[in-house]
């Protein structure tokens, strides 16, 4: 009798045990080479199949030794495109060829192998494959109790968990006695297989060094070398099933998600338990027949079987929400919204319709709403998202509702800065807590309330109205600067007795320019002038004129280096190329234009739209010397 074992069947060690219980005895094994340099090429890769079926080859050549069956190495080896190619089939192609030629039963656990050679006329003896390593239970069940959220083991290292109620979770030592690499590697192995193996589990993502594997409600991520710097296992669980009438506002949260599609931000900080209120939302919309769908990479939101869960197609978010668009859910759950293409997703089947929940990492409930900022369009903000929910050890905390009004932002005065204004309002006073709109070319969110007890002036608008003159006087000013508010509208600035003139500009036109932009009145004072018991640096006296001496004009007799400047959509960008730190002024035909440091790229750059920069490009319009000088 003449056996052709395939590489499925050595690594399970069928064909010892077939030649132990009688079945192969006095047979002859043919084993392909291509089958030796496919074991070899896994045993290099640190595979355990590999090394499984190198042993399975030393258990033959025993018994071949003994005379117990007849042993031949036939064929040629597979070359590497070949072996590269192993599970499109071309090893398993040259393995049926030599089972055909020989006229020899070809044994194999490969149902897909089996199948194709019987359709070629071959003898085909096929067995199951052996479930390697796969246990019935999580090999680290033991260490979690009601109260743990997460296990953390690595080799070399006490195993830890995360126990406790929401909001109160400790970080301890669950075990005294460090794992060893073996033990983390029988744990690590047992897990992937188990995954494989259950149809409660699944493997979310498989790459080099790391595998995510989902177990019933268990998450867990298995780190190997290269990827890891020693075996890591980290298994998450949820410790809370609740409902939405468990969490305040639970009334008016039902209504609101009723009322009509929503697009909300369900924001916390790590184990706050977010997810924790997402898949109560989930359960509660699906409960009001509508049709409800989960994004997720990977997925673990632990919902009802109506609830159908999508991972990433292909790898990508994009595929999936295009399926789903295909599929028209009411509300699409989407968990880890996190890099500027899950926003970019969100946002589109928000645009589409599509009632949206998504959840974000935030310290605070406005954060969650900042991080759209720059990636969508500011005013489309509130059509994305119209409320926010923050969470907080486990209980709603703060409720945002989020709506855009054209106004006079909050602290402005004058009719003419009216502008689209994104309010955000406490769900449960009704009262505006914040405003974001664009101000002086930026886009700012202004809080509505002291939150630091600074007094009335330097709150909400008073801040950037402060910061946004300081700005605007230090990039032409050559000393310090200091701003005193004034009430709303109106404001102090001190500067050197130099930089009066330059500040204020010929016929007053700087100045007004700076005053017409910000809508706020602006004196222009010496520090002389300064009131004795508010004199001193300010928090100008950094700014970046540098230099500190009140120069204005022709500046020094230095010829200085010629540069060319380059003029960008944002920037206007000066090529240093040295003196990376160093602070240099820079003039035109000689005359002072300003002073700056040069940042690491060894260039000075400077933004479109302030008044230096307007200087700078009229300085080439007209065709003058740039040049750069260390400053004095």
């Amino acid at each position: 009798m003449n056996v052709v074992p395939d590489t499925s069947a050595v690594v399970d060690g069928r064909v010892s045990e077939r030649v132990a219980d009688g079945t192969y005895e006095g047979a002859t094994v043919l084993v392909p080479e291509a089958v030796v340099g496919e074991l070899e090429s896994q045993a290099n890769d640190g595979l355990e199949s590999g090394w499984d079926g190198l042993s399975e080859l030393k258990r033959l050549a025993d018994l071949a030794d003994e005379g117990t069956i007849e042993l031949r190495y036939v064929g040629e080896r597979a070359d590497g495109d070949a072996r590269s190619h192993a599970h499109e089939g071309d090893v398993d192609a040259l393995i049926r060829d030599i089972a055909a030629d020989h006229d020899a039963t070809l044994l194999s656990s490969d149902i897909v192998q089996a199948e194709v050679a019987r359709a070629k006329g071959i003898d085909v003896e096929y067995v199951e494959p052996v479930a390697r390593g796969v246990v019935d239970e999580l090999p680290i069940q033991e260490f979690f109790t009601d109260e743990t959220m997460s296990v953390h083991l690595k080799t070399g290292t006490k195993p830890k968990a995360k126990r406790g109620a929401l909001g109160e979770m400790r970080y301890e030592i669950i075990d005294e006695e460090p794992t060893s690499e073996a033990q983390m590697d029988e744990w690590a192995t047992a897990i992937v297989d188990l995954a494989r193996q259950s149809n409660e589990g699944f493997i979310e993502l498989s790459d080099d060094g790391m595998d995510i594997v989902q177990f019933r409600n268990y998450r867990i991520a298995v780190a190997r070398p290269p990827f890891a710097d020693g075996i890591e296992v980290t298994a998450v669980r949820p410790i809370a099933k609740t409902t939405l009438d468990d969490y305040e506002f639970a009334d008016e949260l039902r209504e609101r998600f009723k009322e009509r599609k929503r697009g909300v931000l369900i924001s916390g900080s790590p184990g706050a338990g977010k997810s924790t209120f997402a898949q109560a939302v989930a359960e509660f919309l699906n409960d009001s027949d509508y049709a409800v769908k989960t994004m997720e990479k990977p997925r673990d939101l632990q919902v009802g079987p109506e609830i159908t869960q999508y991972g990433a197609l292909g790898g990508e978010m994009e595929n999936t929400a295009d399926s789903l668009l295909l599929v028209r859910p009411d509300y699409t759950i989407y968990d880890e919204v996190r890099k500027t293409n899950d926003f970019e997703v969100f946002s589109d089947m928000r645009m589409a319709g599509v009632g949206m929940v998504g959840v974000v990492h935030a310290s605070r409930a406005i954060d969650a709403l900042q991080r759209l900022v720059g990636r969508v369009e500011l005013g489309m903000i509130p059509q994305i998202v119209d409320t926010v929910v923050y969470i907080e050890a486990g209980e709603v905390h703060t409720v945002y509702d989020v709506t855009t009004e054209v106004k006079v932002p909050a602290g402005l005065t004058a009719e003419d800065l009216a502008r689209p204004v994104i309010q955000v309002s406490n769900f449960e006073t009704g009262r505006p807590e914040y405003e974001i709109y664009t101000f002086n070319r930026q886009v700012v969110t202004v809080p509505l309330n002291d939150e630091d007890g600074e007094g009335e002036s330097e709150t909400g608008v008073g801040r950037i109205a402060k910061q946004e003159i300081e700005r605007e006087i230090r990039s032409v000013a050559h000393g310090h600067v200091d701003v005193e508010l004034r009430g709303n509208d109106e404001a102090v600035v001190y500067v050197s007795e130099g930089d009066i003139g330059t500040v204020i500009g010929k016929g007053g036109g700087r100045i007004s320019d700076i005053e017409n932009r910000l809508g706020i009145e602006i004196d222009v004072r010496t520090h002389d002038e300064k009131p004795e018991d508010s004199r001193g640096t300010g928090a100008g006296s950094r700014g970046a004129a540098g230099g500190g001496d009140g120069r204005g004009g022709q500046v020094g007799e230095e010829r200085g280096t010629v540069v060319q400047p380059e003029i960008t959509s944002r920037h206007v960008v000066i090529d240093v190329d040295d003196g990376v730190g160093e602070t240099v002024e820079v003039r035109a035909d000689g005359e002072y234009l300003f002073t700056a440091t040069v940042g690491r790229g060894g260039e000075v750059q400077v933004s479109r739209g302030s008044a230096i920069a307007e200087e700078l490009e009229d300085a080439i319009d007209r065709k003058r010397t740039v040049t750069v000088v260390p400053a004095r």
